[in-house]
């Protein structure tokens, strides 16, 4: 099972948008734990987030079929800008439903991916049953903000 996991990292379709970003050793979180602690600065990614790496590779394996209908979720944050740069780069149309209090910037930013942002949702979950009715009704791809 772990072989299988570790083959679909390894040969995950990432790296034509994703940066591979340093290892950084901690010093003051290794002391306070007792132990060394390193981070994987995946905020120096283009979308300062991992979130960049399964947007893209859920775009990458899109059919030709499934790559005409477009993309569609729903995100508050890092992930919306993930699919939005994954789709612009595949050619793939992307909407990202946000919730009402999102931020203008988050907003700005996911837009100047190339994603068609669609305010909709006091909360998260509502945004989410938006964005899965449009990929239901429309035959949209949804991508996942947890799962891809």
């Amino acid at each position: 099972m772990l072989d299988h996991y570790v083959k679909e990292i390894l040969n995950a379709r990432v790296y034509e948008v994703a940066d591979e970003t340093p290892l950084e050793y901690a010093p003051s979180l290794s002391r306070r734990l007792g132990n060394k602690i390193w981070l994987k600065r995946e905020d120096l990614q283009p979308v300062f987030s991992f979130k960049l790496r399964g947007a893209f590779n859920r775009m990458a394996q899109l059919s030709e079929a499934e790559r005409q209908h477009g993309v569609v979720t729903a995100s508050a944050g890092n992930h919306a800008q993930g699919v939005a740069l994954a789709a612009g780069r595949e050619g793939i149309p992307a909407t990202i439903v946000m919730p009402e209090w999102v931020s203008i910037s988050k907003q700005e930013a996911t837009r100047s991916y190339g994603g068609t942002v669609l305010i909709h949702g006091a909360n998260i979950t509502e945004s989410l049953d938006t964005a899965a009715a449009l990929a239901r009704d429309r035959g949209m791809i949804f991508v996942h903000p947890f799962d891809d």
